[in-house]
């Protein structure tokens, strides 16, 4: 029995001073969590009853591939994550026992459940197989941000495919996307499936499940031709711009007091797309590299690392002087000696005007090519009004991530001798697969997509209560007999109910069940008693309406299988 006079759902009337998402505003606002520490979150009972019922939508689908759930420590030794190279990832929690021996605090499970894996799987016919978990990941976080959207304690679902090669991979990856798409569409979002790069995870490709909203920390790349990508790995041609003639010969121009693209190219009259922009960063073990895009484009340190093969970091003012002898702002590959150069493939064919490598002075009509020697390959951000690779127009949109799927290949099972025997008797690596999903994401983004200006509204599949109920009147009135009869009849009939029986004012009573956003707020007072009506309100904007206290409850069975 669920009474809000005897339930933990401490409302409060303000936001927190910190908070920017609207998610964060409002779950803290309607009693669903509450902070503990930087990035560290408690769920209240309203709010962990959302993650449950999210965990439960979850179990189906995983189970329905047939997955097989397990546990696995948190907690684990270090030497697993040395074998596979992961344990100097920055966000990993390292520690040591009174022993001195060396342990993690897991951010993913993949090192735990492959080290299983290689010493109970070891025949053709123990393959294939799907394990899952929901287990609690920690993260050493260094800007937790967003209330429980990015925190340093979080639970997530992973699930692991083992198989016998690529194509029993690309089998195992199709399930999980299938039944990754039947969850989301469950919870009530709106979500797209994008391509993504595979970061600490490695492998062999990626793709990202993303819910669009404004408070979203990525952003994604999508048309109307169907195409879907994380901007951090987008591909898209570039939009066409105005050019200068062509010179015989770069040829200089004053620009005293112009540094940067905005400058240079009004002083000019161009379009800021007919320059040529140079950044400077330092590749680990190959020192400066010259990275140059058109002057609308940005670089896309993904694809930029992807390009070199290695990691890369901004150069600082001290190091662009040191290696070019002119300050940042008019640097350019013209003259260039002894750093190297990569530029990004919508140069190919232009001119272009970029730094002279000279204080005050820039260079007109500088050709790719021709005037230095660079490859061109694609390390740009795309932009908005760029055309996709299927030939539609790209738009770029915010998201949050609430799902990822890896393809691993072998990546973890090698290093950790997960292998088996086909029917030869030849030992062979086992080809691996990693899908991930974070309830509180998902919880998140349903705030963040649904809320109005009243609170929040939740699909009917995760919200804490299936039915808010509203209980006016004083203790032994007729009143509250009614609402207590009404209460009995909804959960005879299988709804969670939430009975707001306080001795509370009906404004107050009002205001904290739109707040708290459950689909269906059910009103029984004295106007109830007169009427012979309940008063009813869909929380997500369809307003009011009555039905007759007889048969109420099959009337709202009837009404919630219509709900989203």
């Amino acid at each position: 029995m669920t009474r809000l006079s005897e339930y933990f759902l401490p409302t409060l009337k303000d936001p927190p001073a910190d908070a920017e998402a609207i998610s964060h505003v409002l779950m803290v606002r309607s009693g669903m969590v509450r902070q503990l520490g930087s990035g560290i979150w408690t769920y209240l009972p309203a709010g962990w009853r959302t993650q449950r019922r999210i965990e439960q939508i979850v179990r189906a689908e995983m189970d329905g591939i047939g997955a097989l759930e397990m546990k696995m420590p948190v907690l684990q030794p270090q030497e697993l994550w040395d074998a596979t190279g992961r344990s100097e990832i920055p966000e990993l929690f390292k520690l040591r026992d009174r022993k001195d021996a060396r342990l993690v605090l897991a951010m993913t499970h993949e090192e735990a459940v492959t080290y299983h894996v290689a010493r109970e799987m070891r025949s053709y016919r123990d393959l294939p197989r799907i394990l899952y978990h929901l287990q609690v990941k920690e993260r050493d976080e260094p800007r937790p941000r967003a209330g429980v959207l990015r925190t340093r304690e979080f639970i997530m679902k992973d699930s692991y495919s083992f198989d016998r090669d690529e194509s029993g991979l690309d089998a195992s990856y199709e399930r999980h996307t299938e039944a990754y798409g039947r969850i989301f569409d469950r919870c009530g979002l709106h979500w797209h499936r994008v391509t993504a790069d595979v970061g600490v995870m490695g492998g062999l490709g990626a793709d990202e499940f993303m819910a669009p909203c404004p408070a979203g920390e990525d952003a994604i790349a999508l048309s109307d031709a169907g195409y879907a990508a994380n901007v951090a790995v987008a591909r898209a041609t570039a939009r066409q711009v105005e050019l200068e003639q062509r010179l015989d010969a770069p040829q200089p121009v004053d620009t005293p007091d112009q540094r940067t693209i905005e400058e240079v190219s009004g002083l000019l009259g161009i379009d800021p797309g007919a320059m040529m922009k140079s950044v400077v960063v330092v590749a680990e073990g190959r020192g400066p590299v010259l990275a140059l895009v058109r002057g609308d484009h940005s670089v896309n340190d993904v694809k930029l690392r992807a390009a070199l093969k290695t990691d890369v970091r901004a150069a600082t003012d001290e190091e662009i002087e040191a290696a070019y002898g002119s300050p940042a702002g008019f640097i350019g590959p013209v003259g260039a000696t002894g750093i190297e150069i990569v530029a990004d493939a919508a140069l190919e064919g232009g001119r272009f005007v970029t730094g002279a490598n000279e204080p005050g002075k820039h260079l007109l009509g500088v050709e790719p090519g021709r005037d230095f020697d660079a490859p061109l390959v694609d390390i740009r951000v795309v932009e908005e009004g760029d055309t996709c690779p299927n030939g539609g127009t790209i738009r770029i949109e915010k998201a949050i991530e609430i799902g990822n799927i890896f393809k691993l290949g072998t990546r973890y099972s090698e290093p950790l001798g997960a292998t088996y025997l086909d029917e030869s008797g030849s030992e062979l690596p086992i080809v691996m697969g990693s899908y991930g999903l974070g309830p509180a994401r998902v919880a998140a983004a349903a705030v963040e997509q649904f809320a109005d200006e009243h609170g929040i509204s939740w699909p009917k599949a995760i919200s804490p209560f299936d039915i808010h109920l509203v209980g006016l009147g004083k203790p032994a009135t007729p009143e509250r007999e009614l609402a207590e009869q009404v209460y009995a009849q909804l959960r005879q009939a299988g709804f969670d109910v939430l009975y707001d029986d306080r001795d509370a004012n009906p404004g107050q009573k009002f205001v904290e069940a739109e707040l708290l956003g459950c689909p269906v707020r059910v009103v029984a007072g004295k106007r109830s008693l007169d009427s012979g009506e309940l008063e009813l309100q869909v929380r997500r904007g369809t307003g009011k309406r009555s039905l007759p206290i007889e048969g109420a409850a099959d009337a709202l069975q009837e009404l919630w299988q219509e709900l989203e």
